[in-house]
Parts: structure tokens; C-alpha cells; sequence
């Protein structure tokens, strides 16, 4: 497996090294000099993140007034790199209390040298989990929710457990009054149309979240409506598949708490939450989608200083849903004088900074179709004007306890040893991606 890096350093603007960690002997401590002359100096930071430099790869990124730096001299893994720094830095904003900047690096030298120790052996990356390290690692003016006054009537924390075990993101001793799991599966509606109607490209990117306030070391396992899952459901069981709408999943990620063994073998999500809020999953899905809205634009240039512009939205989801802060843009010439509009719902006006009409519906029923008239004047010059490029019909909206992808939560089942009952929540959200119709 190729190292993540060799030495890693902290930058302010000017190239000056805040704080640097050498893991290996193979660069040099004056490395950061040659990233300083052919970077930094040449103002060519902002092409590609990643550079060589004198038989030396320069992986870098900036946060804030402070840029991160991985060196190495051999084949690296470069997403293995920039994961690393990505997760460094966020370990570092639980610390210092959400900042991270050239001051609070200034401020923390003792606490960044330790937790530099801990995180990278050799050039490998380790344990960059902020609840596990916060358990051992406790710094003067870090107020950690491990510590010992935060946890004075709960039984002590087992770190080594933590460290070693399986169960690293969640730790012992956990007791709740009311036991509940909230889950939401959150979608977002990519979709290019073309002016006939014609579909040229549509997906659905989506992920579920889920926060859980449960006792103990619960199992959880989720059920879900996907081709696979049901099949082998099926399979197992020695029984027909259900009818119904199923669901195909791409490119599927899930958290490091799901047991993927289990998954591969059964084709369900079983895992051991982590405390509070987190992101269970994420997938795609390119196929059998449900658009929440069809869009229907009718665009006439009348001479060379009005033009008529006619939307019809539709709302295709079902007639007891409805659909919150829609707003469709429709682009103008950027010589537009004022628009006078017709709506049968919401409100309209002509936002010159965008060059496009903006008409907004703060509650949209389904099963209805509102329309947007305008009558467009221009502004008449002699200068001969370029082709108007027409570019394409943008939507915003949010459809509570709608997915576009079709995608259901069959089961969702808690076990834990000491039996309590819990209460499950669910919820479905589907957002606008980029939305868009040419006209």
C-alpha cells in the first residue's frame, strides 16, 4: 500500500511554516523551501492540487489563511492524502472549538505536536476519530465531552477498548431515558430536459441520515426497498419476491459502522450506530426515477424590444403532498428594461443581477399545474447585439415525504441485550440538484 505522506506542514499566506511533522527520512526538512519558490511564488496555486516538484510530489490545500502541505517522494496515494488532511483538519476545529487558522494553530503548538504523534505512523494514517482521541488525549483549555467532569455519574470510559476494539465510534455506558433512532432519507434530482421534452439527462443522488439517542451497544438492522436486497431476502427465505416497485442502487457508500460482511453475504445494512447524528449511506440512481415536477416553457422574441414568456409547472407527485420554496428562474437578455407579469399562485419580479425572472411558490399542491406569464421589454440600441444564447430554465423546491428514486424504508429493527423498547422515525426529503429545462 503506497504511504500518505512523508511530512506534512502548516503555511501561512506568505509561506511561512507554522508547524511542520517529518514521518520518514526520505524528504528533506527543507522540502517546504522548493514548494515556497515554484508554488507559492509563481501564483499557480489554484490549477491543480497536486505538484512535483524536484523528485518530490507536493499534495496541498487551503483552509482558511493557512495551507496544509503533504510531501512525499515515492508513489503516494493521493486520495488516501487528501482524506487524511481533510480529517486532520476537522480533528483540529473539535479541538480549538470549530476555528482553524493561523492563530489557533499559534495558540495550540503542544496539542497539534501530540495529536500529530497519534495520527500518521510512518506515513500511514491511524486513528483521526475525535470522540476516541479526546478520550486520552486532553489538553489544557480543551473542553472535551469525555472528560472526567463530563461523565462524573457515568461509568468510566474504557479508551484501550475504544482504541482496539470494533466498536471504535461508539463508546460504553451509554444510558438514555427515552430510547428513539430519527432517520432521514435525503435525495437530490439532477435533470437536464431539452425544449421538446426530451430527457437528456436525469439522476438522483441521495443519502441517508440518521441520528440515534440509544442505550448501550444496540444492533440495528434496515431494510430497504433495493433490487438486491429483496432478492436475496427472497432467496433465503425460500419464497416468491414481493411485488412491487424496486429500487437498483449505484456506487452504494456506507459508514465504517456498517458490517459489510454481513451485507455482502445477506444484502442487509446491519450495524452498530455511533452516537448521535450521522451519514449512514450515500448512493446513486440513474434509473425508474420520478420527476416531482414537469416544465413546460414557451419563449417568443416579438422584434427587437419585447418578448412573451409562458412557463406551466406541474406538479406529477401525489395530490396529498406538497412542495415547499419552489422557485423557477427564467433566463432573460441581459438588455431586459422591466417584465409584467400573470400568475395564477406565488410571487415574480425581474432580478437584473442574474438577468432572469425569478418566480417563487412557497406551497406548491401536487397534482396541479400553476403558470407564469410576463410580457418582456428590451432596451432598443444601434449597436448590432450578439445571438441571445438562451440558457436553460432553472428550478429550486423540497418535496417533504416524497423520493424521486422511489426508495422506502422496509424495516428498520433495534436489538439490545437489556430488551428496552425504542421509538423509530422516518422521514423522506427530495431537493432540487441542478434542475434544469432549456428553453
Amino acid at each position: 500500500m503506497p504511504v500518505a505522506a512523508s511530512a506534512i506542514y502548516f503555511l501561512n499566506l506568505r509561506g511561512d511554516v507554522l508547524i511542520n511533522r517529518l514521518y520518514r527520512d526520505d524528504v528533506g526538512g527543507n522540502m517546504v523551501d522548493a514548494f515556497r519558490t515554484h508554488i507559492m511564488q509563481t501564483k499557480d496555486l489554484g490549477t491543480c492540487p497536486v505538484r512535483q516538484v524536484g523528485g518530490c510530489s507536493f499534495l496541498y490545500m487551503r483552509i482558511m489563511n493557512v495551507y496544509v502541505v503533504a510531501v512525499v517522494s515515492s508513489n503516494a496515494n493521493a486520495a488516501c492524502a487528501f482524506k487524511f488532511m481533510v480529517e486532520t483538519v476537522a480533528l483540529f476545529k473539535s479541538y480549538f472549538g470549530g476555528a482553524f487558522d493561523e492563530d489557533a494553530i499559534r495558540n495550540n503548538f503542544v496539542l497539534i505536536y501530540e495529536l500529530l504523534d497519534e495520527i500518521m505512523d510512518f506515513g500511514y494514517p491511524q486513528n483521526l476519530s475525535p470522540e476516541i482521541l479526546k478520550l486520552y488525549i486532553t489538553q489544557e483549555g480543551v473542553r472535551s465531552p469525555f472528560s472526567s467532569k463530563a461523565i462524573d455519574n457515568k461509568p468510566p470510559v474504557n479508551a484501550t477498548l475504544q482504541v482496539t476494539g470494533a466498536v471504535g465510534w461508539r463508546r460504553e455506558g451509554l444510558v438514555y431515558k427515552k430510547n428513539e433512532v430519527f432517520l432521514d432519507i435525503v435525495e437530490s434530482v439532477n435533470l437536464l430536459m431539452s425544449q421538446k421534452g426530451t430527457t437528456l439527462r436525469c439522476d438522483v443522488t441521495g443519502k441517508v441520515l440518521m441520528k440515534c439517542f440509544l442505550s448501550g451497544m444496540p444492533d440495528l438492522k434496515l431494510g430497504l426497498n433495493d433490487k438486491i436486497g429483496l432478492e436475496k431476502e427472497a432467496e433465503v427465505k425460500s419464497r416468491p419476491t414481493r411485488s412491487g416497485k424496486t429500487i437498483e442502487l449505484d456506487d452504494v457508500t456506507f459508514h465504517q459502522c456498517v458490517n459489510l460482511t454481513r451485507f455482502t453475504a445477506e444484502k442487509t445494512v446491519s450495524f452498530v450506530p455511533p452516537d448521535g447524528e450521522f451519514e449512514l449511506m450515500k448512493y446513486r440512481i440513474s434509473e425508474g426515477i420520478n420527476l416531482p415536477f414537469r416544465v413546460l416553457p414557451s419563449i417568443k422574441e416579438l422584434g427587437r424590444t419585447r418578448m412573451e414568456v409562458n412557463v406551466k409547472v406541474k406538479s406529477v407527485f401525489g395530490a396529498k403532498m406538497f412542495a415547499l420554496g419552489v422557485v423557477v428562474k427564467v433566463p432573460v437578455p441581459k438588455h431586459t428594461a422591466k417584465a409584467n407579469f400573470q400568475l395564477t399562485s406565488g410571487r415574480a419580479k425581474y432580478n437584473a443581477a442574474t438577468d432572469c425572472l425569478v418566480w417563487k411558490v412557497r406551497k406548491f399542491p401536487g397534482q396541479t399545474e400553476l403558470t407564469m406569464s410576463a410580457e418582456v421589454e428590451l432596451i432598443s440600441t444601434m449597436v448590432d447585439k450578439k445571438t441571445w444564447t438562451r440558457p436553460p430554465i432553472q428550478m429550486e423546491f423540497q418535496v417533504p415525504m416524497f423520493t424521486a428514486s422511489g426508495l422506502r424504508v422496509r424495516f428498520l429493527k433495534v436489538w439490545e441485550k437489556s430488551g428496552y423498547n425504542t421509538v423509530e422515525w422516518v422521514r423522506y426529503i427530495t431537493r432540487a440538484g441542478s434542475y434544469e429545462i432549456r428553453c
